[in-house]
């Protein structure tokens, strides 16, 4: 079950554009350090820090230390969660046919541009 406070702590989490930047990125390299990240912002390394606690208070990020590296994950099971409030199961199979006639329409679009 999801609380108020905790789908608060989610939404302000995903309200800015370098932490949104930050999931895309751990979701691509699991397990990639938080150096590592940090390097693909024009902002400090402790910038980078204070948005990744929000990503972990809200539980969208995991980390774990191995050695001298402290490693990223990504939890989609908040979002999830959230996504489950609001559909039931014949909205959901509705609302995933039309998501991948979207990304069928924008990738035939973008092969098409590409030529």
């Amino acid at each position: 079950m999801i609380t108020n406070e905790s789908m608060d702590k989610l939404f302000h989490a995903l309200a800015h554009e370098i932490r949104r930047s930050i999931l895309d990125i751990v979701r691509d390299k699991p397990g990639l350090g938080v150096g590592e990240l940090a390097k693909h912002f024009d902002v400090s390394r402790i910038a980078v820090m204070n948005h990744l606690s929000v990503l972990s208070q809200a539980g969208l990020i995991i980390s774990g230390k191995e050695g001298r590296t402290r490693c990223l994950y990504l939890n989609v099971a908040p979002i999830q969660m959230i996504y489950d409030r609001w559909t039931d199961d014949y909205s959901r199979y509705w609302a995933e046919r039309m998501t991948s006639i979207k990304y069928n329409v924008e990738n035939a679009l973008n092969k098409r541009n590409e030529k």
